[in-house]
C-alpha cells in the first residue's frame, strides 16, 4: 500500500518506484549485518502508479470522498500479490484495478536497517513492470475525476509519464517523486508535475550538485525550476525539506522536528502521501503549513519500525493536523 492509500484509514500513505536496486542515502553500504540481526516479512508496499498511490501507475486522490482510489496496480498470482490484495481491502480501499499476473512474481523489497534507523534496500521489481497502457485506459474514468495523483519510478517511466499527461490534461493536481531516481529523466517529467518532490540522493543524481545541506538542497531545487517545474521540494530527513516555487522563487526551508529515529524506511513515502493528501482535502493551507505538517507525520513514521506498518492512523495523530 502506500502513504496516500491509508491517509484517511491509516494515517498517511507509502510511495510507487521501480528499480533493481536503491540504498537509502546508501548508509549501509559498508557495514556488515551483526549476528543479532532479525528478519521481518512485513506488508512493504507494491509499486504502482496512482492518485494518492501504491505500486502501480500511480495513486489518486478521490474527488467524491475521502478515501484515497488506487490507479492500476499490477502483482503476483502469488502468496505476496494475495496478502498485497487483502491488505487493501482490510483497510477499504478499492481493488478494482489491482490485478495479479502469473507472467512475474510480485515486486518485492528487501530492506536492512542499522542501529541508527538507516537503511538500505534492495527492489525486485517483478509484476510491476508489467503495468502497461491498457491497464491505465480501463482506470482512465477515475484517473479523470481524481483531485490529485502520485507517480513514481518503480514502473515503466513510459507508463508513469502516460498516466502523468492523463491526469494533467483532465486537470487532476500532479504529484511527482522521481524515485528511484534516473539521470536523463524525460524532459516531460518536470513539465507534467504541479508538485516534483525528490530526497537529496535523487536530486543530486537529476542535478549532478552534491546536496548536503539546506542551502544546496535550494541550489538544486533552482535547476530543476530552470527545466520547467512549478513547485519543487527537495527533503533532507532529519532537517525537513526545502520548497521552491513559481510563484515564491527564492528556495526556503521548513525544518522539521528532532526525533530519535528507530526505522527511516518509508519516510518519504509517509511525506509524500501525508502532502498529497493536504493538496486534496486541504488545499486552502499555504503550500508551507502543507509541508510542516507533512514533516511531523514523516518524523512520527521513523520513530516506529517498518514501513506501512509505522504509518499513524488519523486518529492518533493531534487534532490540529486537520
Amino acid at each position: 500500500m502506500c502513504p496516500a492509500d491509508v491517509m484517511e484509514r491509516k494515517g498517511v500513505a507509502s510511495r510507487c518506484v521501480t528499480s533493481t536496486s536503491y540504498s537509502a542515502r546508501g548508509k549501509l553500504s559498508r557495514e556488515a549485518i551483526s549476528p543479532g540481526a532479525t528478519f521481518k516479512k512485513n506488508k512493504k508496499r507494491r509499486r504502482a502508479l496512482g492518485i494518492l498511490k501504491s505500486r502501480s501507475s500511480g495513486h489518486l486522490c478521490d474527488s467524491g470522498s475521502n478515501l484515497p482510489a488506487p490507479a492500476p496496480v499490477q502483482v503476483g498470482k502469488d502468496s505476496f500479490g494475495s496478502d498485497y490484495i487483502e491488505n487493501l481491502k482490510q483497510n477499504d480501499i478499492s481493488t478494482e484495478f489491482t490485478y495479479q499476473t502469473q507472467d512475474a512474481a510480485t515486486g518485492t523489497a528487501s530492506i536492512i536497517v542499522n542501529n541508527e534507523g538507516q537503511n538500505i534496500i534492495i527492489i525486485v521489481a517483478g509484476a510491476n513492470l508489467l503495468l502497461n497502457t491498457e491497464d491505465l485506459k480501463k482506470a482512465a474514468t477515475t484517473i479523470n475525476k481524481a483531485k490529485v495523483m502520485i507517480c513514481q519510478l518503480e514502473i515503466i517511466p513510459e507508463i508513469s509519464l502516460e498516466a502523468l499527461t492523463m491526469a494533467h490534461s483532465n486537470g487532476v493536481k500532479t504529484l511527482f517523486n522521481p524515485a528511484p531516481a534516473i539521470a536523463d529523466l524525460d524532459p516531460r517529467f518536470y513539465t507534467l508535475s504541479d508538485v516534483f518532490c525528490c530526497n537529496e540522493t535523487e536530486a543530486e543524481i537529476l542535478t549532478g550538485l552534491a546536496v548536503g545541506s539546506p542551502a544546496d538542497a535550494g541550489k538544486a531545487a533552482l535547476v530543476l525550476m530552470e527545466r520547467g517545474c512549478h513547485v519543487v521540494i527537495v527533503t533532507l530527513g532529519a532537517e525537513g525539506c526545502v520548497m521552491l516555487s513559481q510563484t515564491e522563487p527564492v528556495p526556503k526551508h521548513i525544518p522539521t522536528e528532532k526525533v530519535k529515529p528507530v526505522d527511516t524506511t518509508g519516510a518519504g513515502d509517509s511525506f509524500v502521501g501525508a502532502l498529497a493528501f493536504y493538496l486534496a482535502y486541504y488545499p486552502h493551507l499555504s503550500l508551507e503549513e502543507m509541508l510542516k505538517r507533512s514533516n511531523f507525520i514523516a518524523a512520527v513514521s521513523v520513530q516506529a519500525a517498518g514501513t506501512q506498518s509505522s504509518y499513524p492512523y488519523k486518529k492518533d495523530l493531534p487534532l490540529d493536523l486537520f
